[in-house]
Order: C-alpha cells, then sequence, then structure tokens
C-alpha cells in the first residue's frame, strides 16, 4: 500500500526537549534522593510522565501515593523549561515543508499531554502543518503500545499500512512497529549505534538527512 501519511512524535525529535524532561525529573525527585542516570533515564525514554514516575518510584521503593502529585510537578516544571529554553532540532522546518510538498497528510502522536504539546506546537510554528494531533494521556495504555499512532491514523483516516512514523526512542519505535506503520528513527548521538534500532525501516541522524530517495525506498 502506498505511504500518504506522515505521523511524527514530538519530545527528542521535533523539539530539543528530553534534555529539560530529564532535568525537571531530577529536580522533582530530589525531594526523594533520587538522581537517575543517563542509562536510568534513556530505559523510559518515550513513557508516559506518570508510567514514567511510577518505575523510579517502585524502583526506589518509595510509595505509589506520590505519584499524583510527583507527575504534575514534572510536567509543570518541563512546560516552564521549554517555555524558558526549548528550542526545535535541526530540520523541522525542511521535514515539515517536505512532507507537505509530496502531499502527504501530516499527524502528531505523543505521550505528552495536550497542554505540553500546545506550548510546543506554538514555538515551533507548526499549527497550520498538522491536521491531527493524538496524545496518550489518557487513553488506556501509552507508548511502547500502538494505541495513540492508531488513533492518529483513524483521525486521519486512513490506513496504518499508508503511514511512516518518525520516531526518536525504542519505546515510540516499538509502538510505531506494533500498529503496522513504516518508522524512521533518529536516535540520540550516545544511542545511535545501538542493536535495539534494528526494527526500524529506516535510521538516519537527522530530520535534514530524509530525501525523496529514501522515501521511495520504503
Amino acid at each position: 500500500m502506498k505511504l500518504n501519511t506522515v505521523i511524527f512524535d514530538m519530545d527528542g525529535l521535533l523539539i530539543d526537549s528530553e534534555p529539560l524532561w530529564k532535568e525537571a525529573a531530577n529536580t522533582v525527585f530530589k525531594k526523594f534522593g533520587i538522581t537517575l542516570s543517563h542509562e536510568q533515564y534513556a530505559s523510559t525514554t518515550g513513557l508516559r510522565t506518570t508510567e514514567f514516575v511510577q518505575r523510579w518510584l517502585q524502583h526506589f521503593n518509595i510509595p505509589l501515593t506520590h505519584e499524583e502529585e510527583t507527575s504534575a510537578a514534572i510536567v509543570e516544571e518541563v512546560m516552564k523549561l521549554v517555555k524558558q529554553k526549548g528550542k526545535p532540532m535541526p530540520g523541522v522546518d525542511y521535514i515539515f515543508e517536505f512532507f507537505k510538498a509530496q502531499g502527504f497528510n501530516i499527524g502528531l502522536a505523543t505521550s505528552s499531554g495536550l497542554n505540553l504539546v500546545d506550548i510546543v506546537v506554538s514555538q515551533l510554528g507548526i499549527g497550520h502543518y498538522l491536521q491531527a494531533i493524538t496524545s496518550a494521556e489518557f487513553i488506556a495504555h501509552g507508548k511502547p503500545h500502538p494505541q495513540v499512532y492508531l488513533d492518529c491514523a483513524s483521525a486521519l483516516t486512513v490506513s496504518p499500512a499508508q503511514c511512516v512514523c518518525f520516531e526518536d526512542s525504542f519505546n515510540g519505535m516499538i509502538a510505531a512497529k506494533a500498529a503496522g506503520m513504516k518508522c524512521v528513527v533518529i536516535p540520540s548521538a550516545e544511542e545511535n549505534q545501538a542493536v535495539k534500532w534494528h526494527a526500524a525501516d529506516l535510521k538516519i541522524s537527522s530530520l535534514m538527512n530524509f530525501n525523496n530517495l529514501l522515501l521511495l525506498g520504503m
């Protein structure tokens, strides 16, 4: 089936927010005496905030009664940091113009809540490109479950087989593949050589590196 739709992840792919999420988490987790290592944080990249918090509270034997307030505090801190110093990833303008020129449907599927989505979309100036936005905030299962991607395809009235997704996290890649979609990954430089990315249809180092030849080869 011919590809006619592109769906983008958000955090770490379109905006350089993963360091800000880590900064926010470590700021909030300080009250529990928790500081996540790079490896620990990377293992939960792509999860919803509630699942991220539950994972680490359980890991450090902190009562889950603190989950709701901790999740809310992290999201609030992230929104503040994104407003202060959130920067677009290289190639954001290019990739949206590329797919607009191809006549593709364009959607966004993210684990983040819609309050943060609104901030990022406004900050990047990409709202006019997006025909559908889906968030895993209130659905039953977040990434690596495929639901947020399936919901986006449904909102765009296309088959999953017509979609190519762009992701930067392992959990996001698994979600896209489980949805039956093509997946292009752009890992962080630290994780670029990891064998886990072999499950993707294509791995590139920047949004700027995607082109018509690569699209035709998918």
